[in-house]
């Protein structure tokens, strides 16, 4: 309970010299401490403000820690309604954790309430992540008479850069990229205003003091001097060119997406055949042109955050270029994330490509200099400008799933803003998790926080892993983290573990090596603040693959499991991958290994040469394949329920010969089966199979029946659909033998196989409908975009 002095005084004051004495008041001092996203969000203003509606003097400043409150009232419910008004009128972007309140006895007589300069102490405050412009600013851009009129980095402290231009905390102007551009006096009387929404907004500037954009072509030559660059590249993109635009947090690369050619040319020249490119569109209205919208993408795709969102293609859709999601029913689309966005697509009734500005797997271009060599060979021209992109921020992806947007990928917009670590975890060690190889993020945790890194992308790519070392080092030093044990994946070959190994080496730190699906089941616990004395759940962990603890590739896992520990239970049934790696980017390979293990390669070739599965496979080398199954050389065994979806697939002709990014036969697989679900009938359903291991799922009695289907002239549609209906009775099954047979009551779903909407869905409803809870993921990706967040939990738990 607070306990609070009381001060009686006496002020005295001269008025026209008259002497005239105020009456005797009792007041209470308290020192206010506002922890969370509360720094360029406009939080001090609205401390301002809600303490001058409640009688309130004192001060408030930003420090290391957070806000800071020193706050003097005539009454005790003057402060209470205070705190409980700094809650309910938070500004859009922040977002308080906690506030602490402490009485002071020391008496503090402020005849008003002021803002205080920031103070320079230790980092304990987190960054907000960057957000696409509000409706106050964008109204300001459209507005001819408005003096930031078609002006390109408008902002407010509701929207803006945050991120992406801060060079270290506090966050004050100066300590961004925007300290180089010296204020004019119309703005720095906006700054100076604590009743305008531009006060104190770092990166606050006009079309006479702040950035400028300029249009180039290869050479760097200026394009149209004289005219807009923003409309010039628009002319540019009508006429069928590629522009590089510099956008919030990196370079993209943009061309008309109605355009067939440009579309084309666009993926010749950054060498990326077949995965998907992102769109962006003006509105939602032209959103809804092309794909389904419900309330909940309608909602994900205006907020703060502006993410790409995987849509369903409308049927009677427009026409767009038909190389933009080849052989896919979804695009993922977004609404401009900044004022020069939403100014060059001003006037486009039709979406525009905006990919990444890169090359095929290669980070995106942060620099112009940097652009001007990498992106000429992509880009016809290319919108620059001059505000420096401190910390890069790729789109975030999202898709809504079981009815709730569900992360594929955070970066702008949701990252690095912190998530509070569950219950029992406060008094853990400063840890450092380096991640996986794929979709790699890392995580910091301190103080009862987990600060997850954007997105950065497969570290198999030189230029990626050495970005990813170059931000973990500056990550580190921008919020003062000093961390005293150190997480790494199993894996011992990936990029992120051997740099966790070199750092635990020279800094004489602990190293917790963590087992894959381990980690993806803490990740999950925690996205849920699942207490770290909460008891064990059943956790089912399907990706692509993980290094298991008997030298096998796990995959396709189910595990009873906490933080501390972990028993694996049941897993699909390992076969081997001809070839390694090489079987992964073929899937045939794998296909003809798991026809081999269900010894019914040999039958169903003989009796049905001329179906396009045996076809296919007899034009393979074989003979060398089976030579490799024979010996076990590079042939690893795997669980994985990735690698059996990409086999599926493969029999389909869906990916049989290569695949050219990461996921693609089984998003073939899952866009076959969609809209046959209904008419498929029973499906494929997979042996339990007692083992001295544990229960293996074996597949065999799946390929007896799709074979079957296929030799009969099923569709290819129906067939994908009976694989999704029987792998999730399958799992479903289990999973209640499992959690009845533990005495369990929750489960647990995370990894990248969990992205397939048909099966997430399938299998979490019936699951609940059994009574038992189940754990989705919500605030971080499932596949390994999440894992770090689960390695920091596991280290930190052995030393809590």
């Amino acid at each position: 309970m607070k306990k609070y002095a009381d001060h009686s005084f006496k002020i005295r004051s001269n008025v026209s010299g008259l002497k005239t004495e105020l009456i005797e008041k009792t007041r209470f001092t308290e020192h206010i401490r506002v922890y969370g996203l509360v720094q360029g969000v406009g939080f001090r203003p609205t401390v301002w403000r809600v303490a001058h509606d409640c009688g309130i003097t004192g001060e408030v400043r930003n420090d290391g820690a957070g806000v800071l409150i020193m706050a003097q009232a005539t009454t005790l419910a003057a402060l209470e309604q205070f705190c409980a008004q700094l809650i309910t009128e938070c500004p859009p972007l922040a977002r308080i954790e906690r506030i602490e309140r402490t009485a002071q006895s020391t008496v503090l007589i402020a005849a008003e309430f002021v803002i205080a300069p920031s103070a320079s102490t230790a980092i304990r405050t987190s960054i907000v992540p960057d957000a696409a412009p509000c409706a106050a600013c964008l109204a300001d851009i459209r507005t001819a008479a408005n003096r930031r009129y078609r002006y390109a980095f408008t902002n407010c402290t509701h929207c803006g850069p945050r991120l992406s231009i801060v060079h270290r905390l506090p966050y004050d102007r100066a300590n961004t990229s925007m300290a180089a551009f010296a204020l004019c006096p119309h703005c720095a009387a906006e700054y100076a205003n604590p009743a305008d929404r531009r006060f104190h907004a770092q990166p606050i500037a006009c079309a006479n003091c702040g950035p400028r954009v300029w249009l180039v072509d290869r050479a760097g030559q200026v394009l149209d001097p004289a005219d807009d660059p923003i409309q010039s590249a628009s002319r540019l993109l009508a006429a069928g060119q590629i522009v590089a635009i510099k956008g919030v947090g990196g370079f993209q690369l943009a061309c008309a997406a109605t355009n067939d050619a440009a579309v084309a040319e666009l993926r010749r020249r950054k060498r990326r055949p077949e995965k998907p490119l992102a769109l962006m569109a003006r509105d939602l209205a032209v959103i809804g042109r092309y794909c389904q919208l419900n309330s909940e993408e309608c909602a994900a795709l205006t907020s703060s955050a502006a993410p790409i969102l995987l849509l369903q293609l409308r049927s009677d859709v427009a026409p767009l270029a038909a190389a933009l999601a080849p052989g896919q029913t979804t695009l993922g689309m977004m609404l401009p994330s900044s004022p020069l966005h939403h100014l060059l697509l001003a006037d486009w009734a039709q979406p525009l490509v905006m990919t990444s500005g890169n090359l095929n797997d290669e980070p995106p271009c942060l620099r112009n200099a940097e652009a001007l060599t990498r992106l000429v060979t992509v880009a016809d021209a290319l919108l620059l400008h001059d505000r420096e992109i401190v910390h890069r921020a790729d789109d975030s992806l999202l898709r809504v799933v079981a009815g709730a947007p569900r992360l594929l990928r955070r970066a702008r917009g949701f990252a690095p803003a912190p998530l509070p670590l569950p219950a029992g975890f406060a008094d853990a060690p400063a840890v450092l998790a380096f991640g996986s190889e794929l979709k790699n993020t890392f995580c910091l945790t301190r103080d009862g926080q987990a600060i997850l890194s954007p997105h950065l992308g497969d570290l198999g790519d030189a230029g990626t892993a050495r970005a990813y070392r170059q931000q973990i080092t500056e990550m580190l030093a921008l919020v003062q983290h000093q961390p005293k044990v150190l997480a790494i994946d199993l894996h011992p070959d990936y990029h992120a573990s051997h740099f966790g190994r070199e750092w635990a080496s020279s800094a004489e730190l602990p190293l917790i090596p963590v087992q894959h699906h381990h980690a993806h089941l803490a990740a999950v616990l925690a996205d849920h603040g699942r207490p770290r004395t909460a008891g064990a759940v059943l956790g089912i962990l399907l990706d692509g693959l993980g290094y298991g603890t008997d030298g096998t590739l796990w995959g396709g896992e189910f595990l009873i499991g906490d933080y501390q520990s972990y028993q694996r239970v049941a897993h699909l049934k390992p076969v081997a991958l001809p070839g390694g790696v090489q079987a992964i980017r073929e899937p045939w390979r794998h296909l003809y290994a798991q026809l081999v293990s269900a010894e019914l390669w040999e039958t169903f070739c003989a009796r049905h040469p001329q179906l396009p599965i045996v076809r296919g496979l007899l034009a393979q080398p074989l003979d060398l394949l089976t030579q490799m199954l024979a010996r076990g050389i590079n042939a690893p065994r795997t669980s994985s329920a990735g690698r059996l979806c990409d086999a599926v697939a493969a029999a389909l002709g869906a990916g049989n010969e290569r695949v050219n990014y990461e996921g693609q036969a089984a998003i073939a697989l899952e866009t076959l089966a969609t809209n046959a679900l209904s008419m498929a009938g029973a499906g494929y359903l997979l042996a339990q199979v007692t083992t001295p291991s544990g229960i293996q799922l074996d597949p065999a009695p799946l390929w007896t029946a799709l074979l079957n289907d296929l030799a009969h002239g099923v569709a290819r549609e129906h067939i994908a659909a009976r694989f999704h209906i029987g792998f999730s009775n399958s799992i479903i099954a289990l999973a209640c033998d499992l959690s009845a047979q533990h005495h369990l009551d929750t489960v647990a779903l995370s990894g990248g196989v969990w992205q397939n909407r048909i099966l997430l869905e399938t299998v979490s409803t019936a699951l609940m409908k059994t009574g038992l809870q189940v754990l989705l993921h919500r605030q971080i990706p499932a596949n390994d975009g999440g894992l770090s967040l689960g390695q920091a939990c596991i280290a930190a738990a052995q030393f809590t």
